[in-house]
């Protein structure tokens, strides 16, 4: 029978998971308190990183309808739960493993979809959201700008043309 702790902690827990853009999955084992604490300011303002009970965050997974992190949850686990862009989180995450080799990405879920700790890596090569934005905005914009000077470019072939056929025909016109 759930105590009631339990049971607010799997409510919250399952709260998380279904608020969450994406929960990344780490092993923490070896790393101190202000290192734990330097990995959340790393992360950015919209994730939050929290040591976790396997059992009751598994449950609050299966819950939230994610069974795919079932065979993570051993040894030490702690979850990083992103509500924003989590390409931000993931660069944190990985810098934040390169200088703590303690720390170490299991795995986890984005949108629904199960990573890998290889994937996750991949997703923190990408560029933030906003670049890809801008860049995206750049290349329409480039586009607009060739689709204008194609655009412009034929009244004036056009008239360009009608004045080479007038001046043969007054040249034509003159001739005879």
């Amino acid at each position: 029978m759930p105590t009631p702790d339990k049971a607010a902690a799997v409510a919250e827990l399952t709260d998380k998971f279904r608020s969450s853009n994406a929960v990344v999955l780490t092993e923490y084992r070896g790393l101190t308190v202000a290192q734990l604490k330097q990995l959340r300011r790393s992360l950015g303002e919209n994730s939050e990183y929290a040591v976790v009970k396997n059992t009751l965050t598994k449950i609050a997974a299966n819950a939230a309808g994610i069974s795919s992190l079932d065979d993570q949850f051993t040894g030490p686990t702690a979850a990083a739960f992103v509500t924003g862009d989590p390409v931000v989180s993931a660069k944190g995450l990985r810098d934040f493993a390169k200088d703590n080799p303690n720390l170490i990405i299991k795995g986890g879920v984005l949108d629904g979809k199960a990573l890998t700790a290889d994937e996750f890596k991949k997703l923190a090569d990408l560029e933030s959201r906003e670049v890809l934005l801008a860049k995206l905005a750049g290349a329409m914009k480039g586009k607009q700008t060739q689709a204008a000077q194609v655009f412009q470019a034929l009244p004036s072939k056009f008239v360009r043309t009608a004045e080479a056929l007038r001046a043969k025909q007054a040249e034509q016109g003159g001739a005879e």
